[in-house]
């Protein structure tokens, strides 16, 4: 199932000087909870740990641009990130880094959400993908690996905020009886 979502929406080509990669994450909580957390362009705080404030401006609609300021501790301060593709009935963001103080030029990701059954309740299966430059002094190995222990971080983190705003639903219905 896996390969089949990545073949089918995660298409990159990357040229030479760039990586590719995806990072899968399957999460115990609703595809909703999930791709309500990943569709908030507007707020990434909510799961990215790295990310210490966002700010956009109008309507949240393809090509609209985030100004995101990274925690310090990485290697940049500032990104700014325009989104190319938002599909509610697919679930499918993708975002392209258009400046900011740090390495990852031409940077863009996809990240899917599906629906899944895990240990026979309602989960979520998150693929994220990305092509990047290779920075100058870094080899294509190194900057994979970077480049997918963040997404790896930020998929954990969307697993635990998911998975605690689940748990909070099945209180709220619990208590309503």
């Amino acid at each position: 199932m896996e390969a089949q979502f990545i073949s089918r929406h995660h298409k990159h080509q990357p040229k030479a000087n760039q990586c590719s990669s995806s990072v899968v994450k399957h999460i115990k909580a609703p595809v909703d909870i999930v791709w309500s957390l990943v569709r908030g362009f507007d707020q990434p705080q909510k799961y990215k740990p790295f990310i210490s404030r966002c700010s956009t401006q109008g309507d949240l609609k393809i090509g609209s641009v985030r100004e995101v300021n990274v925690k310090s501790g990485l290697p940049a301060t500032t990104s700014t990130e325009r989104l190319e593709l938002l599909d509610d009935k697919e679930h499918i963001l993708g975002i392209k880094i258009v400046g900011g103080d740090h390495r990852l030029k031409n940077y863009s990701s996809i990240i899917t959400v599906h629906p899944e059954i895990i240990d026979g309740k309602p989960g979520t299966l998150v693929i994220e993908s990305f092509v990047v430059d290779v920075p100058e002094g870094n080899t294509q190995e190194e900057t994979c690996y970077f480049v997918n222990a963040l997404i790896n971080c930020n998929l954990k983190s969307l697993a635990d905020v998911s998975l605690r705003m689940a748990m909070q639903d099945s209180i709220k219905s619990i208590n309503r009886f």
